[in-house]
C-alpha cells in the first residue's frame, strides 16, 4: 500500500492553546501487542509494526495496561528507529505496575504470558508522574505526545459511582494537576482521557480542561449516542476525538464479540441488518464501519487495532473502498443511523 493511501493521510489537530499534533487517518492501536488473548512472538510484533510504518501509519496508541508493559516495550522498539518528529505517540496513566509472584498477575483471561507484574490503580499526582516516567523507560523515548487518564469509567470500575470516585481521586490527589504540569512544561503536547463510555468524557468536561478524548466503542455504526450528548460540547470546547473500538470489539468485522463479551441477540440482529444493506451495495461492512466514524469532523484518527499483518492490511484497504452515497441514505432511511450523523462524501 503506497504511503499516499487514505489510511496514511495526515490530519492535523490544534489544541486550544495552539499546540499542533499530526495523526495518520488510520492509527495503530497497540492493545493487541500486549498478547491480547494470544501470545505474540517478538518477531511477529516487529513484523506487524514494520508493516504499519511502511504503510504510512504515524499515530501509535499504547498503555501500561496492555500486556502489563509489553505493548509499550514493543512499540518503543519500533519508534526509536525513527526521527522523533516523524510520529505521534499516546500512552496512558492511572495504573502502576508492581512486581508479583509468577501466576499472580491480575489480567488473566485478557492478556496472556505477561511479565510477572500486576497493576494497581493510582490517579494521584505521584502515581501519574511515576507512570509517565515508567512509560518513558519502557518505550525508550524522551517524551510522549499525548497522555490519557485511563479507564475512569463504570465499565472498568463497576458503576458510575465507582467511576466518580476515581474522577474525584484524579481531582483531589493531584493527578490532573500532574498532567497539567507536564503539558505546561512541554513534556507532553496534549492531555485527556481514554475511556469506554461517553458519560465519563462528559463528566470530565464539566470539571477539567482536556485536549482530546480516546473514546472506545461508543461512536460506531452501531452506536451514535454521543451525537446528542458529548460531541456538541466537544465542538464548543475544541476537544478532539480519537475513535477507538470502531468495530465494537469485533462484531462489525465478522466476529461475535461486543464490548469484549458475546454479542447479545439485539446487537446481532442490528449487525445483520447493517450487513445486508452493505451487501446489496457491494460494500464490506468493515469499510462502512471505519469510514463512517472518520466522517465526523471531531474525529482525527481511528484505531481499530490489529494483531496480524493481514488484519492491519484489511483495515487499511477498507478505507480505500468507494462507498456510494445511496448506502448512507438507506441506512438513515432504515433508522440504522442517527439522522444527523455526518457521513462520508
Amino acid at each position: 500500500m503506497p504511503t499516499s493511501s487514505p489510511a496514511s493521510t495526515l490530519r492535523t489537530f490544534t489544541t486550544r492553546d495552539g499546540r499542533t499534533l499530526s495523526f495518520s487517518t488510520l492509527g495503530f492501536g497497540s492493545a493487541p501487542l500486549g498478547n491480547y488473548l494470544r501470545a505474540l512472538s517478538e518477531d511477529e510484533c516487529d513484523a506487524l509494526l514494520d508493516a504499519a510504518w511502511s504503510d504510512g501509519l504515524r499515530y501509535y496508541d499504547t498503555a501500561p495496561f496492555y500486556g502489563l508493559g509489553l505493548s509499550e516495550l514493543r512499540v518503543g522498539r519500533l519508534l526509536r528507529r525513527h526521527a522523533r518528529s516523524s510520529f505521534t505517540i499516546a500512552s496512558k496513566v492511572g495504573r502502576l505496575l508492581e512486581p508479583c509472584a509468577p501466576g499472580e498477575s491480575n489480567v488473566s483471561g485478557l492478556f496472556v504470558q505477561t511479565p510477572d507484574v500486576r497493576f494497581v490503580f493510582d490517579y494521584s499526582y505521584d502515581g501519574v508522574m511515576r507512570s509517565y516516567e515508567s512509560t518513558l523507560r519502557r518505550t525508550g523515548l524522551e517524551r510522549i505526545d499525548i497522555l490519557y487518564v485511563h479507564d475512569v469509567c463504570s465499565l472498568v470500575h463497576g458503576s458510575r459511582a465507582a467511576a466518580e470516585t476515581r474522577i474525584q481521586e484524579l481531582l483531589t490527589t493531584g493527578g490532573w494537576r500532574a498532567l497539567e504540569e507536564l503539558r505546561a512544561g512541554g513534556q507532553v503536547t496534549a492531555i485527556g482521557a481514554g475511556v469506554n463510555e461517553w458519560q465519563a468524557c462528559a463528566r470530565l468536561l464539566e470539571v477539567l480542561d482536556p485536549d482530546l478524548f480516546l473514546l472506545a466503542g461508543r461512536y460506531t455504526l452501531l452506536e451514535q449516542e454521543p451525537l446528542d450528548t458529548l460531541f456538541p460540547e466537544c465542538t464548543k470546547r475544541g476537544v478532539g476525538i480519537i475513535n477507538g473500538g470502531p468495530l465494537n470489539s469485533g462484531i462489525l468485522a465478522g466476529g461475535s464479540t461486543y464490548n469484549y463479551s458475546a454479542a447479545p441477540p439485539h446487537i446481532v440482529a442490528k449487525v445483520n441488518r447493517l450487513s445486508a444493506i452493505c451487501d446489496r451495495y457491494g460494500v464490506p461492512l468493515l469499510s462502512a464501519a471505519l469510514q463512517f466514524v472518520l466522517a465526523h469532523p471531531l474525529v482525527v484518527s481511528v484505531i481499530p487495532g490489529s494483531q496480524s499483518i493481514s488484519e492491519h492490511r484489511q483495515n487499511a484497504a477498507a478505507l480505500a473502498v468507494s462507498i456510494p452515497p445511496a448506502l448512507w441514505a438507506e441506512l438513515k432511511a432504515q433508522e440504522l443511523l442517527h439522522p444527523d450523523a455526518p457521513v462520508p462524501h
